[in-house]
């Protein structure tokens, strides 16, 4: 029988068998030992692997992520949580200026092996501070992997890769993705960190994508087919490298790309993917590329502004449909979808 469970139980499950097969990891985040364990992630796990190996901590991020390097640095793997991306910008000066730059500095005689997992995504009026999506932050400082699992499968798959890894890895986790189920294997697994998968193939457009907006993509596929378009999707999963090889393959069978992100457009993911795509595959190109992300501007909290400002499936449709001439032929029923933007993805339940 093959298996389907949630993403958030993915996360815990493959933090379980990280901590009972390698003596040297283990966990430190705010809640991680928590009632609720950071969205279930780490439900339990401190009554089965002790208070030696999973820690709860104050509101101290700067400091928990030292403490990490610093254990790091004599042999230990650890898994540090930041529950909002937003929390974790009070950990920048010893993520950016030591834990990604300690290979370097010391000519590759020492490694910081941590992963990091980061939380993203807005829902329910989360506002400007707690519903940011700063991947392309991160992945523009050297020396730090960065991913976007979308599945459940591969969120444990990259997770175990990542903490066997000798560079630091930031994991982002979109929580509308928690509820989403999928089948995962209940042995250990890698997914490599490098690779984007195809996820839907079609010989019209490439939609590109990150984390949580590849369902919106594969959505914004089902509404495209309506009208005769045949999308190729892909998932993106790894912003440090971005796997050109896959992106321009795919170029080469539809000629067009709309790229998604959750986060910014301007001077984010998106502009890097089209930068590369101008400079690789501009002569397969049969339209200027499109990309979908939110606006330069801070994250709304209210109804009215949200509506405004989030991008969903039929944007990426219409970004499409546009492209080849075909916008005015989108039915109506779906130019109506959607009453509040910031209404969670109907898999995710909460808790909030």
């Amino acid at each position: 029988m093959t298996r389907q469970i949630r993403y958030q139980d993915a996360i815990r499950e493959a933090q379980a068998q990280i901590l009972a097969a390698d003596p040297r990891t283990y966990i430190i985040g705010l809640g991680a030992p928590g009632p609720t364990g950071i969205f279930g992630t780490t439900k339990d796990l401190q009554r089965e692997f002790g208070v030696d190996r999973v820690f709860d901590m104050p509101s101290s991020e700067n400091a928990m992520t030292g403490v990490a390097l610093g254990t790091s640095l004599l042999g230990r793997r650890p898994i540090v949580v930041h529950m909002r991306v937003d929390f974790a910008l009070l950990s920048m000066e010893p993520l950016v200026n030591q834990i990604a730059k300690w290979h370097y500095m010391y000519g590759g005689h020492m490694v910081a092996p941590l992963t990091i997992r980061m939380i993203i995504g807005r829902g329910w009026g989360q506002g400007p501070q707690h519903s940011q999506s700063l991947q392309a932050w991160l992945a523009h400082v050297p020396g730090l992997k960065v991913v976007m699992p979308t599945t459940a499968h591969d969120v444990k798959g990259m997770l175990i890769a990542a903490v066997a890894d000798d560079a630091p890895v930031i994991v982002m986790e979109h929580r509308w993705l928690y509820g989403v189920t999928g089948v995962v294997p209940e042995e250990m697994y890698e997914v490599p960190l490098d690779q984007a998968a195809v996820v839907r193939s079609g010989k019209d457009v490439t939609l590109a994508a990150t984390s949580y907006m590849t369902l919106e993509s594969l959505r914004a596929a089902d509404m495209l087919s309506q009208i005769g378009v045949e999308a190729d999707v892909i998932d993106l999963r790894s912003l440090t490298p971005i796997d050109l090889p896959t992106l321009s393959a795919s170029i080469a069978r539809t000629g067009r790309i709309v790229v998604s992100d959750t986060g910014h457009s301007l001077f984010g993911v998106c502009a890097e993917v089209l930068a590369l795509v101008a400079e690789s595959c501009f002569s397969q190109l049969k339209s200027a590329p499109g990309r979908v992300g939110l606006p330069h501007a801070p994250t709304p909290t209210s109804p009215a502004l949200a509506d405004l400002y989030y991008p969903r499936a039929l944007d990426i449709a219409r970004a499409a449909a546009e492209m080849l001439g075909a916008a005015h032929r989108l039915p109506p029923e779906i130019l109506g979808e959607h009453k509040w933007k910031d209404t969670p993805d109907p898999s995710f339940t909460g808790p909030y």
